[in-house]
């Protein structure tokens, strides 16, 4: 088991500052997830541990060698990438035993390995699905091969590039139990990118939440849902509403309405509710309601998220009725409201 070391790593392109003296420690034997938006840095990070990105400063340890100047194949990792990267004119035997081949391992051992790795993914008929080509395979059996190519030549850290974000909702929750429960049985220190937030409290040890080249937060999965540091990952991290507001010594005044209030910012500032934390219930205490005009309700399967307005600004609240439009009073957890000051 390695721990990986990222230390004030940069990378430039152009005028954009990819990452922006970056500096993290990947746990041995832990999955840890780098969450954040389309165009944070993620990727770029993963590639730049993995070799493939040259990173402008900064550098690069597993277990405090520093393996910056190391080309890919001499760094002893392994990636997972977001398309399978599956060679379609080889069967998935050709496949999983391609790395293997590489290193000049013994015939007799590659085919015992690569039958030993398509059952670890629980791939199902192994004899039979090792003869096929990707091509006769569906998206998740694909991306097990893929699993499986990785894992056979036993890498020192395991990468995996949003390895699920091409399949569907049920596969996706499906092979996301198979992948912590293949990191935890392997006990490999897995680095996992992804833009899917479920996913990353779902699976991870650690998750480390980014923003425009920067690391916001890390933590546990509980750790940062739940203690959010600032206004991005408090909006980020479940669905959130954000309003502007005055902080004042005992109340919050948003939206022409007053909050009970009693944190430390003062002044301007945001406030981050989020829909799962809000209510429709007119019998909460004073002090911890708003008032507003329910305009819609919208039924997504194990919940109706209802969207009320409340001055200027609608709101999305959850619930698990429907509730008919007109004037509503929403539950405001005091222990839940989260206000930070206004950029």
């Amino acid at each position: 088991m390695v721990r990986v070391s990222v230390e004030a790593v940069s990378k430039r392109y152009g005028h954009v500052e990819a990452l922006r003296d970056v500096s993290l420690d990947f746990a041995a034997g832990k999955l840890t997830a780098i969450l954040g938006p389309s165009g944070c840095g993620k990727t770029t990070l993963l590639r730049a541990i993995a070799g493939f990105v040259t990173v402008d400063g900064g550098a690069v340890r597993f277990d405090g060698d520093a393996v910056t100047s190391l080309p890919p194949q001499q760094r002893g990792t392994a990636m997972v990438f977001q398309s399978y990267a599956l060679w379609p004119h080889m069967t998935v035997f050709d496949n999983v035993a391609y790395g293997l081949r590489l290193k000049r391992v013994p015939a007799e051992a590659v085919r015992a390995r690569v039958r030993a790795a398509l059952e670890l993914v629980a791939i199902g008929a192994v004899d039979d699905v090792a003869r096929r080509k990707p091509g006769a395979l569906s998206g998740g059996q694909q991306q097990r091969v893929a699993l499986a190519r990785a894992l056979v030549v036993e890498p020192r850290v395991l990468l995996l590039d949003e390895p699920l974000s091409n399949l569907d909702a049920k596969v996706r929750q499906r092979l996301r139990v198979e992948v912590r429960r293949l990191q935890k049985r392997v006990g490999i220190t897995a680095i996992y990118v992804t833009h899917d937030q479920e996913e990353a409290l779902a699976i991870a040890d650690r998750v480390v939440l980014m923003n425009a080249g920067c690391v916001i937060q890390s933590g546990t999965p509980e750790e940062v849902y739940l203690d959010p540091a600032s206004e991005f990952a408090a909006d980020f991290l479940g669905v959130g509403n954000s309003l502007e507001a005055r902080a004042e010594a005992g109340e919050l005044q948003l939206a022409g309405q007053r909050l009970a209030y009693a944190g430390p910012v003062r002044g301007r500032a945001v406030v981050v509710l989020r829909s799962s934390d809000l209510a429709l219930a007119p019998g909460a205490p004073a002090g911890a309601t708003l008032s507003g005009m329910l305009e819609e309700s919208l039924f997504l399967g194990a919940y109706y998220r209802h969207y009320v307005r409340v001055g200027d600004a609608v709101l999305m609240v959850d619930g698990p009725v429907p509730a008919a439009p007109g004037p509503v009073t929403i539950s405001v957890p005091p222990e839940r409201t989260r206000v930070f000051p206004a950029a």
